[in-house]
């Protein structure tokens, strides 16, 4: 079980590879009304660990979005590119309780031995200055986990093929080291994400498990998608928040939610717009949904910049 409702600590994550964008304001929103009805803190961390993907001036620009948008955070921001001592000590002890393994495999390798690593790399007879991963040692499971939106999610995981890197080649950390490192340490005890986000969970919980601490609650909500059916993202070249207009961005956002009905307006500004849309959210509404599509929408004419 999960840290009790009346701890609730949540947070929203974005990486600092571009502006926000449509689908990342609807995530950035569902975790914010989830965290407030529940009477909880809502945080805000900015995962810069790869640097060879940020773009300068990101994270300032996904802040003030944010804070444009009505949605303001408890506590100081925290980057994860400051916590590299923390993610490392982590990294040798996987290690030292033979959890983790220093992994040569090229991308080519582990494809050709169809998910399955070289004789080099099985017998760990390497040198250790040549370039190598670290990887996590997955637990051979059926994974059957609890969703506070999905109810429950099923995944079979085995080693060698789920095991997955925790510090890269280059150094880096990865992202599923990063996660759980910091989830942890800020005490987190609900995430609220993307369904497209859900596998994974049993990763993350499996590594939770390895060092002996709690995993918090999760919660997968559905992705939202345009015209073609597509996830509204970066890689896919979504367009930037335009925050001169953020009562209609908000408005959108929730349309999405399903949380008003076309031409309903609640508020004229968007702090009051989000405390009103407080009171309406609810997980079950998504129970079963992956998908939510981008509405079709003319913006207010009232109140567009938030400044009414």
């Amino acid at each position: 079980m999960g840290t009790p409702v009346q701890q609730y600590r949540g947070r929203f994550a974005p990486s600092p590879t571009g502006p926000l964008h449509f689908g990342s304001l609807v995530g950035a929103l569902a975790s914010y009304l989830d965290a407030r009805q529940n009477q909880g803190q809502w945080l805000v961390r900015i995962e810069d660990i790869d640097p060879l993907r940020e773009k300068p001036g990101a994270a300032s620009l996904i802040l003030y979005a944010l804070e444009a948008h009505g949605l303001l955070w408890d506590e100081e921001v925290t980057y994860q590119s400051s916590h590299n001592a923390h993610y490392e000590q982590v990294v040798q002890q996987l290690l030292s309780q033979n959890s983790a393994y220093r992994c040569p495999c090229s991308r080519k390798d582990l494809q050709q031995g169809k998910g399955h690593h070289t004789a080099v790399c099985l017998s760990q007879q390497f040198a250790l200055t040549a370039p190598h991963a670290i990887r996590f040692k997955v637990d051979q499971e059926q994974a059957t986990l609890p969703d506070l939106i999905q109810d429950r999610y099923s995944q079979r995981l085995q080693s060698p093929e789920n095991d997955f890197v925790i510090r890269r080649k280059e150094g880096f950390y990865a992202y599923q080291l990063a996660v759980v490192v910091d989830d942890h340490r800020q005490r987190i005890s609900h995430v609220v994400r993307g369904i497209d986000l859900i596998e994974s969970t049993p990763l993350q919980r499996q590594l939770f498990r390895s060092l002996d601490w709690q995993p918090p609650n999760y919660a997968h909500f559905p992705v939202v998608v345009d015209a073609t059916g597509g996830k509204l993202s970066k890689q896919r070249l979504s367009p930037a928040l335009d925050s001169t207009v953020v009562m209609a961005n908000l408005t959108k956002a929730a349309l999405a939610l399903q949380l008003i009905q076309p031409e309903e307006m609640l508020a004229d500004t968007p702090v009051e717009l989000v405390n009103a849309l407080v009171t309406r959210w609810q997980r079950q509404r998504y129970s079963g949904i992956t998908k939510l599509a981008e509405p079709g929408f003319n913006a207010p004419s009232k109140a567009d910049t938030g400044q009414g």
